[in-house]
């Protein structure tokens, strides 16, 4: 180990915890707001396009995982691309200190790629799930071997949603001090089951097990390692996220060989407390690798990411992000959701399930809409009808297709 590893090993428990406050809460007036897409890809048969043809057809912008002497130029509106374990396309957006601004920049990078992807014989499709295709892994990078050998072996959820899932993430900022976060983060969490029933357009999943769901990605997420997804409430999300964090067991652990497996069931908490197993103490930089395979329905990266929705139809993407973005436009509104969302708050199954089929998240899917479009502004409209879509039942595909546009001002 060098000096400058040592230097970053980690002393005790209260340390790591600290470290994860300090670097997944960061403070701040809360003013940006991005977003990640993913699309399905393929080639004119259907089938996957290879790695390589990808890195062909994505040239400078593609990611050094498939591409290693890429530059992987960000593209003119600031959002950088990455490749999928099944060949999903994602962009991730810059932060922006507007939907507006976000919605311009983030579909104007959208319409680059899928020029480029079209250049190259490769279609991409805004779909939450491969309603057609099995599971296949085109990324053979160690983190994705070990992430499928770890979830198989609870069942096949794990590599359905590395594979043939796609969503939409939203991010935000945490919040300025440690009482916005909490206020801010509750919230985000309760409303979360009934933007999950708002936005469900996923009903079919190819090879998942038999049962009807209204969002099959959102099942796969809840399927396939609860441990890893589900965050302790104590009422402080920052000490909360904090403990949880070191006592996830490791997915994988990053080192010079290809295989990557970590001892089955240790937690980073179990490496501090008995490096024997590993052969080396933990440090800074495995711990932050470690909270990289965490994956809650809300994800403390510094920001917010909120991570529980459906790949969206065409644009449509900008109706929970305008809502997100309202909803968390001051403390007062922030406060009004989280009173909306509490009667349906924790009923994760029965949002992915059901859907607005279910009269309570449906009622109150409405009611957070309507807030929304009324502390929104630009996006004002969109929001009532989609609240008003949501009242008649209807999912995100049965929309007409007069959608926001960058072209034209919002209406």
């Amino acid at each position: 180990m060098s000096s400058n590893e040592k230097s970053r090993e980690l002393s005790s428990r209260l340390a790591a915890e600290t470290y994860v406050a300090s670097v997944c809460f960061k403070l701040g007036p809360p003013q940006l707001i991005g977003a990640e897409l993913e699309w399905l890809t393929h080639t004119v048969d259907g089938d996957r396009p290879s790695l390589e043809h990808l890195a062909t057809v994505l040239g400078e912008y593609a990611p050094r995982s498939i591409a290693p002497d890429s530059p992987a130029w960000a593209l003119p509106g600031g959002s950088t691309v990455t490749v999928e374990p099944g060949g999903q396309i994602e962009l991730s957006s810059a932060p922006y200190a507007s939907v507006r601004e976000l919605q311009q920049a983030l579909d104007s990078d959208a319409r680059v790629i899928e020029a480029v992807m079209a250049a190259g014989h490769v279609g991409m499709t805004s779909a939450p799930a491969d309603s057609e295709r099995d599971a296949e892994r085109l990324l053979v990078l160690p983190r994705y071997c070990a992430m499928e050998n770890r979830f198989t072996a609870i069942g096949p959820f794990g590599k359905l949603m590395m594979c043939n899932t796609a969503a939409a993430q939203i991010s935000v900022d945490a919040g300025v001090d440690r009482a916005d976060v909490t206020s801010r983060w509750q919230m985000l969490e309760a409303i979360g089951p009934a933007f999950v029933a708002a936005f469900a357009c996923s009903p079919q999943l190819k090879g998942a097990p038999a049962g009807e769901w209204a969002s099959q990605r959102m099942r796969t997420w809840i399927e396939l390692d609860n441990s890893r997804t589900d965050v302790p409430s104590t009422g402080d999300p920052v000490s909360d996220y904090a403990g949880w964090a070191l006592d996830v067991p490791l997915l994988c652990i990053r080192g010079e060989s290809e295989n990557w497996e970590a001892p089955q069931g240790m937690s980073f908490a179990d490496w501090l407390d008995d490096s024997g197993p590993i052969g080396r103490p933990p440090t800074l930089d495995d711990l932050d690798y470690h909270l990289t395979t965490l994956f809650p329905h809300v994800r403390a990266c510094g920001h917010l990411e909120i991570r529980y929705l459906d790949a969206q139809p065409g644009v449509e993407w900008v109706i929970p992000a305008a809502a997100f973005h309202a909803l968390l436009s001051s403390p007062s509104v922030t406060d009004s959701a989280f009173a909306l969302a509490e009667g349906t708050a924790g009923r994760w199954i029965d949002a992915a399930r059901s859907g607005l089929e279910d009269d309570d998240l449906r009622g109150t899917a409405e009611n957070l809409l309507r807030l929304a479009a009324e502390n929104s502004g630009d996006y004002a409209d969109v929001l009532f009808e989609a609240a008003e879509r949501c009242r008649r039942g209807e999912s995100p595909a049965a929309l007409p297709t007069t959608r926001p546009s960058t072209d034209k001002e919002p209406v």
